[in-house]
């Protein structure tokens, strides 16, 4: 038989090479990734120490939590007010524009938060770094834009991975930097210091924004089709044709109506994406507070600089992990079955936070007793954050056509700005309420948090069994 009619039976049974990422475009995005991330992660190891420095809680250890929360939550209300308006926004006028923006708000508020002496001071600099700052979404949306179905997950697994960096880096800036003049009263003895201990932190972590401002100013392409350069074509290859068509009959313009893009296809990962981001934000509410409440009230007692050392180190695994490993599970395990291995794990990441206390109560403030759960619960952790980044490639993969991708991620990551406004309040506040009141011996915040994430595992088994390829 001639070899010439034999049929192609090596096209469909062999993978699409990968597309090499473009490096440069890929590299500037996650430096941009990276300066955020260490900017809000820097506040916390301090958060709850200013709170009780402000004298608003009365001397209530417990009543610390509820304040923590709101800070936090009224920055998702303004972040979830503003973030789709910016995505579309981006959709219009180009994505670096609004990225520009973005960390010019993110700049100013850290200032501001620095320089504040009340509570609603902290108050007003987080809404207004909520009200700035669309880039989390439209960072996304260009990473959607550099890949394609060969090289995605290689893309969406350096988002968290920044994310880990910037949250290895932020609390050692927060939990070093904070309170200069008790560390280092030669060099901080201005009384500016004295009035204003947290400003150190925060203008370091500005000082970074700055960077980020004029990388992305002169190096960084546009991506938005209507806007690039043209020798951006050939810089982005394969991806720049993706998906030309329409999936779903959907008119092809940005201004597409919202309510044409509230689709099954989409909606469900949007669903995932939304209850993943609030049993996290909870999850990373509780573990500085869990870390800073008094033993007698069942925490750790941990100062500002060991809650930041212990955070750095939960965020260093956890970059390092997602770096080295993620694209290869997905690659072997497929991203759905790794998603629902992921959510799995944050129930017995939550049964560790009840088992601290009790340890701690009945052995005593012991480093080994404690070193066993905390290092479990850290591994438990790694595993469950590859779930960001599994739902981040649904959800790029859901967009109808190229051009509503910014507004698909900013669906997206509204829904996640709504859950994570419930998030910190939600559960600081139960955290506070079941230790106030004993409520199954101070652990009802827990189990609650375990019946969510019972609900999120049953939300992900109705993702699509595969990524759509979006180059076809």
């Amino acid at each position: 038989m001639d070899a010439s009619n034999s049929p192609p039976i090596t096209n469909e049974t062999t993978p699409l090479p990968k597309t090499p990422l473009p490096k440069l475009q890929i590299g500037i995005l996650m430096t941009l990734q990276l300066v955020e991330p260490i900017a809000s992660m820097s506040i916390f190891p301090y958060i709850n120490q200013l709170i009780r420095e402000l004298g608003i809680t009365g001397g209530d250890d417990a009543a610390v939590g509820y304040y923590a929360g709101m800070i936090e939550s009224l920055f998702f209300v303004a972040q979830t007010l503003t973030v789709l308006r910016w995505s579309r926004l981006s959709d219009r006028i180009g994505r670096k524009p609004v990225l520009l923006v973005g960390l010019s708000g993110t700049c100013i508020s850290m200032l501001c938060f620095g320089l504040s002496t009340t509570f609603w001071g902290l108050v007003i600099s987080r809404c207004m770094c909520g009200v700035l700052n669309g880039n989390v979404s439209v960072m996304k949306t260009m990473v959607g834009e550099l890949t394609d179905s060969t090289n995605m997950a290689q893309g969406f697994a350096l988002i968290p991975v920044m994310w880990c960096i910037g949250g290895f880096i932020g609390p050692l800036i927060g939990g070093t930097l904070a309170r200069p003049q008790d560390n280092w009263p030669g060099l901080f003895a201005h009384p500016f210091w004295s009035k204003y201990p947290y400003f150190l932190p925060c203008a370091v972590s500005a000082c970074g924004l700055v960077l980020g401002f004029f990388v992305l100013l002169f190096f960084l392409e546009e991506t938005l089709s209507t806007k690039r350069r043209p020798k951006l074509t050939t810089t982005l290859g394969i991806s720049n044709g993706v998906n030309s068509g329409n999936r779903e009959g959907l008119p092809q313009a940005s201004n597409i109506p919202v309510r044409s893009l509230l689709i099954p296809t989409i909606v469900i990962p949007i669903a995932n994406y939304a209850l993943l981001a609030l049993l996290d934000i909870a999850l990373m509410a509780l573990l500085p507070l869990f870390l800073s409440t008094p033993t007698y009230l069942g925490g750790l007692g941990f100062t500002p600089s060991h809650i930041g050392l212990w955070t750095a180190i939960l965020a260093m695994a956890d970059g390092i992990f997602q770096a080295l490993f993620f694209a290869k599970i997905v690659d072997w395990v497929g991203p759905k079955r790794l998603f629902c291995v992921s959510v799995s794990c944050f129930a017995p990441a939550m049964l560790m936070f009840p088992i601290m206390s009790w340890l701690v109560h009945t052995r005593g403030m012991v480093d080994y007793a404690i070193a066993f759960p905390l290092i479990g619960q850290l591994a438990l952790t790694v595993m469950w954050d590859m779930a960001f980044g599994t739902v981040f490639m649904f959800i790029t993969a859901s967009a109808p056509t190229k051009n509503v991708l910014g507004a698909v991620n900013g669906l997206g990551q509204t829904s996640a700005s709504m859950a994570r406004v419930i998030g910190p309040a939600f559960a600081t506040s139960l955290f506070a309420f079941s230790k106030e009141h004993n409520i199954l011996n101070g652990n009802a915040v827990y189990v609650v948090l375990i019946m969510l994430a019972g609900v999120l595992r049953w939300l992900g088994s109705q993702l699509p069994d595969e990524i759509q390829d979006r180059d076809e």
